[in-house]
């Protein structure tokens, strides 16, 4: 067994199903995550996302792999660590697990995008997503010079961040007891018929994101205690946590998080 798997099993042994009972009750189906309404408050932390130091470009995605095509070269060129040519319709973006690009990219908060754009963070009615930032876009693709938040994965600076801070705001800090949930879909092989449960600590949330079984953090985490659940959906581009206001408070006015609260998916 590779030394990482061991790791896992050791720190984050699978549980019974069964412990995701209480979730569907409150939720409904968890294909995708388990959205938990507020408990009793909620906020969304958004997805990290990058632009150039260089700052904004014309050229699209789309236009850039079209430019390749021509010059009879690797379609599938990398850009900022996005394989161009799996990105299905070219708009940018990716699915699972990200962190930042390296030298040369600086964090592109949403709230500056939208300053710059004039959408609002996320549409009235709408979740974090693809859908977000419509003036951003040229014939349907972003500018090659952002790399947009991926779906159904926090990245890995946030996803740092977000758990110290329920460390901070649970009982027992980084020995609270916590149990995770990978929905079918983001394992390699799916399995519909035995959900992936884990048990452990939150101070060993970083081997969790690191699951050699899954390319994406957890779509369910939450305090044995159920004092505090977040859900990071297939589809989506941010994570939705709920608990105690002190939590969202928390979540809301930290320098590194970028949350909001969406009134409309309380």
């Amino acid at each position: 067994m590779p030394e990482e798997s061991k790791l896992m099993t050791s720190r984050w042994p699978l549980v019974p199903s069964g412990a995701t009972d209480w979730l569907l009750e409150l939720c409904g189906d968890g294909i995708t995550g388990f959205m938990p309404p507020a408990m009793p408050d909620a906020a969304w932390v958004l997805n990290a996302m990058y632009e150039h130091e260089r700052g904004p470009v014309e050229m699209s995605y789309h236009e850039y792999h079209l430019a390749h095509l021509a010059e009879e070269s690797d379609p599938s060129a990398v850009v900022a660590g996005i394989e161009l040519e799996v990105m299905g319709t070219l708009t940018g973006g990716g699915l699972g697990r990200a962190r930042h690009p390296g030298p040369g990219w600086r964090r592109l908060r949403w709230a500056e995008l939208a300053r710059r754009t004039g959408d609002p963070v996320v549409p009235d009615g709408l979740l974090p997503s693809l859908s977000c930032f419509p003036s951003a876009k040229k014939n349907g693709s972003r500018p090659l010079s952002v790399v947009p938040p991926t779906e159904g994965s926090l990245d890995r600076e946030t996803w740092n961040r977000l758990t110290t801070v329920l460390a901070r705001h649970s009982p027992a800090g980084r020995d609270t007891r916590c149990l995770a949930y990978y929905n079918p879909l983001t394992l390699g092989a799916a399995d519909f018929d035995n959900l992936h449960v884990r048990a452990g600590r939150l101070g060993d949330a970083e081997t969790l994101y690191d699951h050699s079984e899954a390319d994406f953090s957890p779509s369910n985490l939450w305090a044995e205690d159920r004092s505090w659940v977040l859900c990071t959906d297939y589809d989506l581009w941010a994570t939705k946590v709920a608990g105690p206001p002190s939590l969202i408070d928390a979540l809301l006015n930290d320098r590194e998080i970028e949350a909001v609260r969406l009134p409309w998916a309380h």
